[in-house]
């Protein structure tokens, strides 16, 4: 080594040529161990994985009989998720045969996912559980790993439980919730509401009957009329998704209901936009209540409307269908029967697929902030389920929408009797009425309107103070009008005892409130006559000569 330090040429040329030499030398016999001994530890590995492989393939042989008896998909699968055995179940499931599915990636075969689940994952290692869905089926995925006597890992077992009808019955538990819930507010505050828009109505009326259509005050007075009317329809569409709306159902013909509000609809809907409609021929009778679904039907053309930006093309199509257990597939709302289908399309922006679940709910609506309130289609939701029906929608962004109300066929005679026909002249009346409303201004209001009508009126804030001056009252008395909703006695026990002294008293009932205590689940028996508050003028006095016996 002195001689490379006294010789820098020397030392430099004996590290270029030697070290390279010297490395040959020592360096390959070192890299040949390495190489051997990594190969030998990557046999020992092979080895061992196909060890470990062989005995999960034979465990997994022993469980084979076990696993076909169980209902539900079960599967086994090693660390890189490939599948050694599977029972019956999942081969339905996933619609393979046994030979194409053994050593396949369970994902890519059933369910359809993009990587193994997080479930899988942990699965090697503990036991998991998690919930995942499959088109329209829901499942809960169970897994865990198999170990062999020494700890070491061999495979995971997984299993999967359909769950499709708990889950469409917590669906459906929860959408009654909801209901009952919507319910609840709209009930609470719609007996206090209405009397109070019944006062705000009635004065506005009152008011209108003494002005001039030419005076500068009648045009505000209008304002207020149509705005009192307008709350009043929203707490209308509130009670009837929660279907606690009273309706009067009547066997009506859908022809003829569509052909009296058919001109209406066409100016709701504007010149801009190409309307058809076509009576149905044979088109079977229902029994609901015409007014309930004429409401419907606007809302279904007034969404249709809206969803179309310029011009347009809107059709009603109605027809006959008779609906099997196999029509309702995945539409939880279908339900077996023959039924009159009326449709409403359009070719309007569609909506969608995320939203077509939430469509139905009171206040969720797709349009601008301050152009929807979320009741309209709420509303006919609630109409087709209290009238024995149900709605389905199909639409796509770009592609329209159709909304479809199936309303049960009833097998009888048409009836076409309207109920509300007050488009003439108010009528007059002589007679006297017992009227007994608890509310002070809803008492005032509605007493005025009356003694305009020309009747005599006996008012009372209680129920006892009715029959007090029913009792007193010298002449005779022909018409009970009275609240359903008051302290002491609900006005149907308070008609009993009158017309128990009174045979031929007539009788009719008012609320703001759901008539539970004159229907049965929101419907009238045939017989009753009723009005909800707040209520027209017009309405009032025709729906007192309908109670009066005037035809």
């Amino acid at each position: 080594m002195w001689g490379f330090t006294f010789f820098p040429a020397l030392s430099t040329w004996t590290k270029t040529i030697l070290d390279p030499v010297l490395l040959g030398f020592v360096g390959a016999p070192v890299l040949y161990f390495l190489v051997v001994l990594k190969l030998k530890r990557l046999i020992t590995k092979l080895k061992e994985n196909e060890r470990l492989l062989r005995a999960a393939k034979e465990k997994a042989e022993e469980w084979a009989g076990a696993l076909d008896v169980v209902e539900d998909p079960i599967f086994l699968h090693d660390r890189r998720f490939r599948i050694l055995r599977c029972n019956k179940a999942y081969q339905l499931c996933a619609g393979i045969p046994f030979k194409e599915i053994l050593g396949q990636p369970y994902y890519e075969i059933f369910p359809k996912a993009a990587a193994p689940l997080p479930s899988c994952l942990k699965a090697l290692e503990k036991e998991e559980e998690e919930e995942l869905s499959v088109g329209e089926a829901s499942y809960r995925s169970r897994a865990f790993s198999v170990k062999d006597e020494q700890g070491v890992y061999l495979y995971s077992v997984h299993t999967l439980e359909d769950i499709t009808e708990r889950r469409n019955l917590e669906e459906n538990l929860r959408q009654s919730l909801k209901m009952e819930s919507v319910g609840r507010l709209a009930g609470g505050v719609a007996h206090d509401f209405n009397n109070m828009l019944g006062v705000i109505l009635g004065h506005a009326e009152l008011a209108l009957t003494c002005l001039e259509p030419t005076q500068p005050l009648y045009a505000d007075l209008e304002e207020i009329r149509k705005a009192a009317n307008r709350s009043a329809d929203l707490t209308r569409q509130l009670l009837t998704f929660a279907r606690k709306q009273t309706i009067s159902p009547k066997v009506v013909d859908l022809n003829k209901v569509m052909a009296d509000i058919f001109k209406m609809l066409k100016r709701l809907i504007g010149d801009n936009i190409e309307f058809n409609w076509q009576p149905a021929a044979g088109l079977w009778v229902v029994k609901v209540d015409p007014a309930q679904i004429e409401q419907a039907l606007t809302n279904l053309c007034v969404n249709a409307r809206d969803a179309i930006a310029d011009v347009g093309k809107i059709t009603i199509e109605m027809g006959n269908s008779t609906i099997n257990e196999a029509d309702c597939g995945s539409q939880a709302a279908m339900v077996p029967g023959e039924y009159v289908r009326l449709a409403v399309i359009d070719n309007g922006s569609g909506i969608a697929k995320v939203m077509l679940g939430n469509i139905f709910e009171p206040f969720f609506t797709t349009k601008a902030l301050g152009k929807g309130t979320g009741l309209g289609l709420a509303m006919v939701y609630g109409a087709a389920k209290q009238n024995n029906g149900f709605i389905t929608v199909d639409s796509e962004p770009g592609k329209g929408a159709t909304f479809t109300m199936y309303l049960p066929r009833h097998v009888g005679e048409v009836e076409q009797k309207r109920m509300e026909g007050a488009k003439g002249p108010i009528s007059r009346g002589h007679e006297t009425i017992l009227l007994v409303e608890d509310n002070p201004g809803m008492r005032k209001t509605t007493a005025l309107i009356l003694e305009m009508q020309g009747y005599t009126v006996v008012a009372a804030a209680t129920p006892g103070e009715g029959i007090r001056l029913a009792r007193e009252h010298a002449g005779k008395i022909h018409l009970l009008m009275t609240d359903v909703i008051m302290p002491e006695m609900n006005g149907w026990d308070l008609a009993k005892e009158l017309l128990s002294v009174y045979p031929s008293l007539k009788c009719m009932f008012i609320s703001g409130h759901t008539a539970d205590i004159l229907a049965r689940n929101g419907v009238l028996d045939e017989g009753i006559y009723f009005i909800q508050k707040p209520f027209s003028a017009k309405d009032l006095s025709v729906k007192i000569r309908e109670a009066l016996g005037d035809k």
